[in-house]
């Protein structure tokens, strides 16, 4: 008779153990799934960072005045120099802001850039429309590492003389 009632107390500890185990299968699922969840919406560190913008304002266009620029440009025929003033179309006063306070980024993007052209290459109007998109490309980088790029609409030229 001793036999019976070790049978009967071990059943109840091996049904204590499944519940256990299957309790830890559960919290495991659970976390390994929200896991996964937190990494697929971008919670993860590699996540590129996503930054909302606000809608385009209704109301009379925002100009951000860049200083001019003399340049020394790539040889072709002789020493050639351009210079050049534009202004910049932004979506507000907000991106008027960050460009100011960046403004020795902005000024040192667009020298690079300026420097490496040749007069044949911006002399025509395509030549100034192609540059235009270039200059927009840099000015809307953004500053810092995975910050959020500048709304920048269109590039307005006020002087472009090449000597």
């Amino acid at each position: 008779m001793k036999a019976e009632p070790k049978a009967e107390a071990a059943a109840p500890a091996n049904s204590k153990k499944l519940v256990v185990i299957l309790g830890l299968v559960a919290v495991l699922a659970a976390a390994g799934g929200g896991g996964a969840w937190f990494m697929l919406k971008g919670g993860g560190e590699d996540a590129p960072v996503k930054h909302k913008k606000s809608a385009p304002k209704a109301g009379p266009p925002v100009y951000v005045t860049i200083e001019p620029f003399t340049v020394n440009l790539q040889p072709e025929n002789g020493e050639q120099y351009l210079q050049l003033a534009f202004t910049l179309q932004v979506s507000g006063l907000e991106e008027v802001e960050v460009i100011k306070n960046n403004m020795p980024k902005v000024r040192s993007r667009l020298l690079l850039l300026l420097s490496s052209k040749k007069a044949s290459e911006i002399n025509t109007p395509e030549g100034k429309q192609q540059l235009s998109a270039e200059i927009m490309e840099q000015v809307r980088a953004p500053f810092e590492e995975r910050g959020p790029q500048q709304d920048v609409t269109e590039v307005l030229f006020t002087s472009f003389i090449i000597q």
